[in-house]
């Protein structure tokens, strides 16, 4: 289970010892990647320098609400600073709203930014009817995007099986998966798996593999 987890610190009060053993962890137990806010991107580069884990970080995290060419800067710079994956927020209120080319010119601006640098899409499923979902996936898709991403963990929910198995029928198996926000056990997690997830963000990451009893830290 392990190379599913993007091990994940993106509290504000995140301090660069708690991101050290994020990274110590990742590496310890080879998890797919660490995920991060972008002020830590280039530390981790650094500190990750030798193993296989993968520099994640966050565009228009967590509200999704900045300006699209805030969104496409922020990408170009974390790309500059080490980062080898991008999750970036959606901006909710056009999904919301329905102005559905808004939200798919944003993704293929930031796609576009990315080039070959993988790009997650993150829908803060809780927010949203299963309608808009698919029809998000399917733009997610149709904008170049990789993934499609269940939530922050910051809003009012997190992933559930039925949201994930959900988008896994929608895009098919062209695209990922990803569930984040509560996933916490393992057997929460494999749940995710078996209903099509590809990738699992988590904090509780070592509690998950390990089977231990994770803290309450908050993502």
């Amino acid at each position: 289970m392990n190379h599913y987890i993007d091990h994940t610190l993106l509290l504000a009060n995140a301090t660069t010892y708690q991101i050290n053993k994020l990274c110590d962890e990742a590496h310890e137990h080879q998890f797919f990647s660490v995920c991060i806010s972008p002020r830590f991107v280039e530390h981790c580069a650094e500190r990750l320098i030798t193993s296989n884990v993968k520099i994640c970080t966050v565009i228009g995290f967590p509200l999704g609400a900045n300006t699209m060419a805030t969104k496409v800067f922020e990408t170009q710079n974390a790309i500059a600073l080490g980062a080898n994956e991008i999750d970036m927020v959606v901006n909710i209120s056009d999904v919301l709203d329905g102005s559905w080319d808004s939200v798919e010119k944003e993704i293929r601006a930031i796609k576009e930014a990315c080039g070959s640098i993988l790009l997650k899409v993150i829908f803060e499923t809780c927010l949203l009817t299963n309608e808009q979902i698919v029809q998000l996936c399917n733009i997610s898709k149709r904008a170049g995007a990789n993934f499609v991403k269940t939530s922050t963990g910051f809003s009012t929910g997190g992933a559930t099986v039925e949201h994930i198995r959900l988008m896994r029928d929608t895009v098919g198996q062209q695209m990922g998966v990803k569930a984040s926000g509560g996933v916490r056990t393992r057997e929460t997690a494999q749940a995710m798996i078996d209903a099509g997830a590809s990738r699992i963000g988590a904090s509780a990451s070592v509690g998950i593999t390990s089977g231990t009893t994770p803290t309450n830290d908050g993502y």
